[in-house]
């Protein structure tokens, strides 16, 4: 079997261990199958995030060690002669979220996320990649190069005749709204006035990934005011200096890899390395906003064969508030904020953030808020789990996700403002009926000093 990540963190794993039960087939792949232990801390309720689709149903084939099981069974050809074509494996492939949750929670570390991965890649070489796969993984092309699909996207929630004729021709959910990109992209000259060039301000880079580029560009337009107000330098990293007259911007590769096209998420991740390089190799700090794209620079880079660039990379990538905990406790954070008043806060922690322990940063830059009454939601996913919760098949059971404690939080505090990070997070709030939620960028920049804020 040839595989499309790169497995050999796992070459000892389970080696010299007669009851690791690894597969026959599948090499490295195969032995972080086996690193499940069958515990069955997956099929456990309360507090945490794995597994949401068993939190659900109830069905142990949907839970992480119930994919395991399925899994080996395919790897040691037990189900039939194409085995990641097996129905039973991909019904349960299929309603796994990619949470990450088991990579924290189980005692063992499953990396169920990047089993699936492997897991899509491997169903898609023979079948092929279905239309609906291919267009949510193009969204950061197909946004630049059709700049009429934000026009087209608003009719498609406004027109419930449009919303049928999607459902039944790419299978996107009618009962649920898509999200709509800004009026206007993110663009580095709105912000020009804060990216001064002074040498004696410590320097750090700025990621403005796809989401806050072209949904939520006051996010990174908040951000940079933040940094900047704090005393730093910021490099805007947003486009391709590389590309041709188009000037593709940048993009981390997040939904090819979601969607099992390994191959173009190591294009999109070589373009990003390449432009990344000059402030790697100067020491910089690279910082931000989107969880699910962040968090892959940390992780998901590291398998996908990048080089020692890529183990460069994960060391210095954090996401804001990670980085401005990181100069707290450090007592390089100077920068001082403002009352909101006695406002409450509800806190919702994306899967990723959860999984790397990124939300207690989230608790800690907000504590620099004097009088702002913060509390974490605790809740398993979301449900929406990038495109997950808008599709046809599966918009019912995100809506479920969110019911397990997301949802009932919200309707319990009515008045509360909720900052999300996560931009699949924010979509299934504002798709539940509630209040868009802020990004912590937002809340920090609301903070700032009146005086020393400037209008956007």
């Amino acid at each position: 079997m040839k595989l499309f990540l790169d497995w050999s963190a796992y070459k000892d794993a389970g080696m010299g261990d007669a009851y690791a039960d690894i597969p026959k087939t599948g090499g490295d792949y195969a032995k972080a199958v086996a690193v499940c232990i069958n515990s069955r801390a997956c099929e456990q309720a309360g507090k945490g995030v794995m597994c949401p689709s068993f939190r659900i149903s109830g069905n142990s084939r949907l839970s992480t060690g119930g994919r395991i099981k399925l899994l080996k069974e395919a790897l040691n050809a037990e189900l039939d002669s194409s085995p990641f074509e097996n129905g039973a494996l991909a019904e349960a492939m299929d309603l796994c979220v990619s949470c990450k949750g088991c990579k924290r929670e189980c005692e063992n570390e499953v990396d169920m996320a990047l089993i699936k991965a492997e897991f899509l890649a491997q169903r898609f070489s023979t079948t092929g990649i279905p239309l609906r796969n291919r267009l949510f993984a193009a969204i950061p092309k197909l946004l630049v190069k059709f700049p009429r699909l934000g026009r087209l996207i608003k009719w498609r929630n406004r027109h419930r005749i449009l919303a049928r004729c999607a459902d039944r021709l790419l299978g996107i959910s009618a009962n649920v709204k898509l999200p709509e990109p800004a009026e206007r992209s993110f663009n580095a000259a709105n912000v020009q006035d804060k990216l001064k060039n002074d040498t004696d301000r410590p320097e750090v880079v700025l990621f403005v990934d796809t989401f806050n580029r072209h949904f939520n560009p006051a996010v990174a337009e908040a951000a940079v005011s933040v940094l900047a107000a704090a005393g730093y330098q910021v490099h805007l990293l947003a486009e391709d200096e590389h590309a041709d007259a188009a000037r593709q911007p940048l993009c981390c590769g997040r939904t090819y890899f979601a969607n099992g096209m390994i191959n173009q998420a190591r294009q999109e991740a070589h373009r990003l390395l390449q432009a990344l390089a000059p402030h790697l190799e100067a020491d910089r700090w690279i910082i931000g906003l989107e969880p699910s794209c962040i968090l892959s620079l940390r992780d998901e880079y590291l398998a996908m064969g990048l080089g020692e660039q890529a183990k460069r990379l994960a060391a210095k990538v954090l996401l804001l508030e990670e980085f401005i905990a990181k100069e707290q406790s450090a007592k390089r954070w100077t920068l001082t904020f403002s009352t909101l008043g006695k406002q409450k806060l509800l806190i919702h922690g994306h899967c990723h953030q959860k999984a790397v322990g990124a939300t207690k940063a989230m608790r800690k830059a907000l504590k620099l808020i004097p009088e702002l009454d913060s509390q974490q939601i605790e809740s398993s996913c979301c449900g929406m789990a990038g495109q997950f919760g808008l599709e046809s098949e599966h918009a019912g059971f995100s809506r479920q996700m969110a019911e397990q404690g997301l949802y009932p939080a919200l309707r319990a505090e009515p008045d509360a403002a909720v900052v999300a990070n996560g931009f699949s997070c924010q979509q299934q709030i504002l798709n539940g009926g509630y209040a868009r939620p802020l990004h912590i960028a937002e809340i920090l920049y609301a903070a700032l000093d009146p005086d020393g804020r400037q209008r956007r």
